[in-house]
This record gives structure tokens, sequence and C-alpha cells, in this order.
């Protein structure tokens, strides 16, 4: 069985070296490497054309959908392979993700762990991410295009990835993998390592741009609107003058928030932080939230106007 690997990028270079020494240490190398810049202007294509064995494609101003759309049509083998190009692959990466294909999968789902740079960063980690594979459960886990291998037939049978998406892309198609029936694995220790965003004002952005693309694509309403019961009703108890309601409200944040908190204080050893942790990730997760919800009226908006929607 031979395998594409594909990737994008744009202005990539700070961490590209970083990703190409990870895909060759490899302990299975992928047949074919393909990765689409889409308008680098910060000498990411010059590094990739010095390194061997990788087509280099470029496409300007693509977003990533189209990116990949690109690549896998320029790929030569009935496997694809995706990851992107600012992650660490783990050596036995490719190896491990394969193996459900081998056995008949038409999907094979592969794990990420991220890669934190101190006490913030671990705790936004924390909030909306398992850190280790026995927090998912494979009948339901989503794979993130970081970590995932199909066969060729899976993405054509999805139609692509939908380029009106400029992201969660990769959701939209893992969702119609599901509504289809594909064959879907987990392959839980084939692990890359990826970088959360750098500060907070970054964060709220990302997470807002995920839910505006949730709102286009017309993914998890049923989330978004718990969500915003939620808030509202947090309101409402806080407003009350009653005492009951605000009791009830902060049993419902410990249990809200207790599975992220553990998460952070798992991966922390000095006791301080450890402590700290149970007061700043609760206040992460109203931060993200607030982004989530914003994001999502935002792309409801845009949806109920004709912009960045399919049928627009």
């Amino acid at each position: 069985m031979k395998v594409s690997l594909i990737a994008t990028v744009k202005d990539g270079a700070e961490h590209l070296e970083e990703f190409l020494g990870s895909l060759r240490a490899q302990s299975r190398a992928p047949d074919e490497i393909v990765i689409v810049d889409g308008g680098s202007t910060d000498g990411t294509v010059d590094l990739l054309r010095r390194a061997e064995g990788i087509v280099v494609i470029e496409e300007t101003g693509a977003n990533i959908a189209r990116g990949r759309n690109v690549a896998i049509a320029n790929a030569t083998h009935g496997v694809i392979a995706v990851t992107d190009a600012d992650c660490v692959l783990e050596p036995p990466w490719l190896e491990r993700l394969l193996r459900p294909i081998e056995e008949g999968a038409d999907v094979a789902m592969g794990f990420y762990v991220p890669m934190t740079d101190g006490f913030l960063q671990e705790c936004v980690a924390a909030v909306n991410l398992p850190h280790d594979d026995l927090e998912v459960d494979g009948t339901r886990f989503m794979p993130s295009a970081r970590s995932v291998a199909y066969r060729r037939t899976a993405i054509e049978t999805a139609g692509g990835y939908p380029e009106w998406l400029d992201i969660g892309e990769d959701m939209w198609v893992n969702h119609r993998w599901r509504q289809l029936g594909l064959d879907l694995r987990l392959a839980p220790d084939a692990v890359v390592r990826w970088r959360p965003r750098p500060g907070l004002r970054a964060t709220w952005t990302q997470y807002f741009r995920y839910a505006r693309g949730d709102a286009l694509a017309g993914l998890y309403p049923e989330r978004h609107a718990l969500r915003y019961s939620t808030y509202a009703g947090l309101v409402g108890a806080l407003s009350s003058r009653r005492r009951w309601p605000k009791m009830l409200a902060a049993a419902g944040g410990i249990v809200y928030a207790r599975t992220p908190v553990a998460r952070a204080r798992r991966a922390m050893f000095d006791p301080r932080e450890r402590a700290a942790a149970a007061l700043v990730v609760p206040a992460l997760m109203a931060w993200i939230d607030s982004a989530k919800m914003a994001g999502y009226a935002a792309g409801l908006v845009d949806r109920s106007t004709g912009r960045g929607h399919p049928y627009s």
C-alpha cells in the first residue's frame, strides 16, 4: 500500500524545519509528499524547495480547503495522510496511522497533543482538548486534519473539502463521513504535536472563527443553543435576589469546569500552578465561550445574508 502525505502552509517558515525534521524521522516514510503553499512571503517556499522529495505547489490565495483539494488532485496514490506543516510528528506516527487502513478502514483517526509554552498555554489547551486517549470515544471522536489518513475514495465520496468554508473544513468532512456510514477507526497511538495560539487575543479569534464556521456549515446547532441558554441562565441566577439560584449556578459551574481543570492539573507539577489552574481554567472557559457565542452569531448573520455560504 502506497501513501501520499499532504499538507498546506502559509508563512510557516518559523516552524517548518522542525516539521520537516519530524517527517524525515518517520519509521515508515510516505511514498510521496505534496505540500501546497497559499501565498507565503516569509521564505517558506524556498525552504520547501530546498528540501528533498517534496512536491511543492504554489496556490496563492488558497484557503486550507482549497489547498488540500489541490494537494489531493496532484497526489498519485490511493491513500492520503494529512497533517499540518507547523506540527511535529512522533516518529511512528505514519506507521501507526496506516494500521486501521491496512485492516480495512476507510478513515484512520490519529491523535494530537498540544505543545505548550508556559502556564497560560497549558490552561488554554486544557479547556477543549483531551490530553490523553483515555478521554476519547472512538465511536464519537472527530479527527483533526492534523492527524488523519483516508482512502482516496473516502474523500471523493465526501465531495472533497468545502472550499466555501475558510475554517472547520475538516470537521465538515468528518460529519459527511459519519453521515455516509464510512468505516472510521481510531489510531490513538498515532500522535502529532501542535502549538496552541500564543495569547488570549489570538485564542479568542481562533474560537470565534471556529464557531462562525460552525454556523456557516450548519454544524452543532444544539451545542451552541445550549451554550447560549446556559449563560442566559447564569446571568439570571446572578441577578436574582434569592440565594439558591446562585448556589445552583456555582454547582453547575464546578461540574462544567471539572474535567478541564483536572486536565490542566495533571499536566502541571508546580503546586502553585496546580492551585491557580482551578481559578484560571474556568475564567478561560468563559473567555473562549464568549468567542464561540460571538462567532456563531456572526456566522448566522453571514449565512442569512448569503455571505460565506455555498449557496450564496
